[in-house]
């Protein structure tokens, strides 16, 4: 067996092992792909063609049709029907949840620039609707903010552009049940790291960092060593982000002068972004391979695609 054959070999056994000790939730890899994957190349795709893109997972159709399904009756797709085919797109609720939950992905980590002052929400006691309180708090979580006390959730203060904390409300009609302050605690500075121990395991996201590393430690550098396989870059390159994107959901990625010792966040942010320059043009040629058939086209990713990861080349 040539060297080149053997790699993939490699690769493969290990692909094979991974899913079967760590199967992924079909629902939960759809959001994964069409995340990753359809969102910069315009967000729609025929049924049939997300289908074969995700049967190298093991998942088989009647699972993709029923998650599709359940994101569609969840508000996050929506459906155009031409003949007896189907093609799926985001909708602006939907594509509003993935830039908020992917953001986080591939970004860098928090710069040590944090002034000392928190965010505080403050819900009023009936302020918010009881059918929008768990999504809202689920959201809220994404964007690193915790209950300090009932009804007061807190983070400490980012320096960004837009931000998408009124844009949460909004979706969910609590601009008028909750009101934000920025704050700067007085007295001793050990109140911040009190806050942080209360509001955050911060020990369980720092084991979760770890075990990531060392699942996809070995397989990254067998790609470093060829030119591997498009249908396995992409392959390995979504359950990559797929477990790194439920192990950031758990980070509320606070300032470094917040955070242990030897915290391992950029380090499994390194192994991402490495990986995903390394394969990103080959994993684009196989979601290219298998979506251009569907009639159409395939669309170009969008501009910023390439800014992932600190940027990436065309």
């Amino acid at each position: 067996m040539s060297r080149r054959r053997a790699e993939a070999a490699r690769i493969a056994a290990w692909i094979a092992r991974d899913l079967a000790a760590a199967p992924p939730r079909a629902k939960s890899l759809v959001v994964t792909v069409w995340g990753d994957a359809l969102a910069p190349h315009g967000g729609s795709v025929w049924l049939s063609g997300l289908i074969r893109l995700l049967a190298p997972f093991g998942i088989n159709e009647r699972l993709v049709r029923t998650s599709v399904f359940r994101l569609a009756r969840e508000g996050w797709l929506a459906a155009r029907q031409d003949g007896r085919r189907s093609r799926y797109r985001l909708t602006r609720q939907g594509l509003r949840r993935f830039e908020h939950a992917y953001r986080r992905i591939y970004a860098p980590p928090s710069a040590d620039d944090w002034d000392g002052s928190w965010q505080m929400l403050v819900a009023a006691p009936a302020g918010i609707e009881k059918a929008a309180r768990s999504e809202l708090r689920r959201e809220l979580g994404w964007e690193g903010f915790s209950a300090l006390a009932p009804g007061l959730l807190v983070r400490p203060a980012r320096l960004e552009g837009k931000s998408p904390i009124a844009e949460i409300l909004h979706a969910h009609r609590a601009e008028g049940g909750i009101a934000m302050f920025v704050a700067r605690p007085a007295g001793r500075a050990g109140w911040a790291h009190a806050w942080v121990r209360q509001c955050w395991d911060l020990d369980a996201v720092a084991v979760e960092y770890r075990t990531f590393m060392r699942r996809f430690q070995t397989v990254v550098t067998e790609f470093a060593r060829r030119d591997a396989d498009a249908e396995q870059c992409f392959v390995v390159r979504t359950l990559l982000i797929h477990a790194f994107r439920r192990v950031t959901l758990h980070d509320p990625q606070l300032p470094p002068k917040l955070l242990p010792a030897r915290w391992p966040g950029p380090d499994a942010y390194a192994l991402c972004r490495d990986f995903y320059r390394l394969t990103h043009k080959r994993a684009e040629a196989h979601l290219a391979s298998i979506l251009h058939t569907e009639g159409g086209g395939f669309p170009p990713a969008a501009a910023y695609f390439h800014q992932r990861f600190g940027g990436l080349r065309p």
